[in-house]
C-alpha cells in the first residue's frame, strides 16, 4: 500500500542516492543493495513517509536508473526522482532544486541509514521549526580515540567528551541550505559542513542507534538482525 504524505506538512526530505557504495563490495549502487529482500532506499523512504510532518520526498538517483527508481518507489510513497550527480553535493543540489514551493524545512537523509525511525525525522524537524537554522542528530563517541602519526605511532589520546558521531537526517531552514549550496566549493563536505562554512551555527539533537549507516557487509548483517528482531 502506498503511503500518503501530509499535504499540510512543512518538511521536504532530500535523499541523495546516486553513490556507488564501493565498501559494500561490487554490484548495484549502494541505495539499491538489498536488505531483507528490499533495497535500502525502499526501507529509508518507507520510514520517511511515516513521519507526520513530511510533505515532499525528493530522491536523487543514479542518472541511468531514474526511471527504474521511480518505478521502484511508486508503491512505497509519492516520491519525486531526479538524476543525481557524480558527488553527493551535486545530488543534494539537484534534489533541492526540485522541491516545490511550500516546505520551509528541508532535511537531507542518507539512504544508507535505512532503519532511521520516523521519530528521529520528527525530532530534527521540530528543532528547526523551533528556530534552529541547522540541526544534526548525534550520538556520543563511546570508543577510545587515538591520534596516530607516521608508521602508526600513537601521538596521544583524544578527549572524547566533546566528540559526537553525526547521523542523518540533517535539518535546515530552506533558505539556509539553498545559500550554502549556492556557495559550495567542496563536493566532499556534508550539508552541515557547508552551512558551517557560511557561519551558521549547527545545533545537535539526540540521534538513534537505529540510524546506523550501512556501509560495510557487517553493517548490512547487523541491519538484517535488527529487522528480524523487530519483526
Amino acid at each position: 500500500m502506498t503511503a500518503q504524505l501530509n499535504p499540510r506538512g512543512d518538511v521536504a526530505v532530500l535523499v541523495p542516492a546516486a553513490g556507488a557504495g564501493v565498501r559494500l563490495g561490487p554490484g548495484r549502487p549502494k541505495a539499491l543493495r538489498l536488505l531483507a529482500g528490499e533495497p535500502l532506499l525502499v526501507h529509508a523512504v518507507r520510514r520517511l513517509a511515516a513521519a507526520p510532518s513530511v510533505r515532499t520526498i525528493v530522491v536523487a538517483a543514479p542518472a541511468a536508473d531514474v526511471d527504474a527508481v521511480r518505478e521502484l518507489l511508486a508503491p512505497v510513497a509519492p516520491v519525486t526522482v531526479v538524476a543525481g550527480g557524480a558527488e553527493r553535493q551535486a545530488s543534494v543540489a539537484a534534489a533541492l532544486a526540485a522541491v516545490p514551493a511550500g516546505p520551509e524545512i528541508v532535511l537531507v537523509h542518507d539512504a544508507a541509514r535505512a532503519l532511521t525511525p520516523p521519530d528521529l525525522v520528527e525530532a530534527v524537524a521540530a528543532a528547526v521549526r523551533a528556530g534552529r537554522h541547522a540541526v544534526i542528530p548525534v550520538l556520543p563517541v563511546v570508543d577510545t580515540i587515538k591520534e596516530v602519526g607516521a608508521e602508526e605511532v600513537v601521538l596521544g589520546t583524544v578527549d572524547r567528551s566533546a566528540l559526537r558521531a553525526v547521523q542523518t537526517p540533517q535539518g535546515f531552514r530552506r533558505s539556509v541550505l539553498t545559500a550554502a549550496h549556492a556557495a559550495a566549493g567542496d563536493p566532499l563536505t556534508d550539508d552541515a559542513g557547508l552551512v558551517e562554512k557560511q557561519g551558521v551555527p549547527v545545533f545537535c539533537v539526540p540521534g538513534s542507534e537505529y540510524a546506523l549507516k550501512i556501509t560495510r557487509p557487517f553493517d548490512l548483517a547487523l541491519a538484517e538482525h535488527l529487522l528480524s528482531a523487530a519483526g
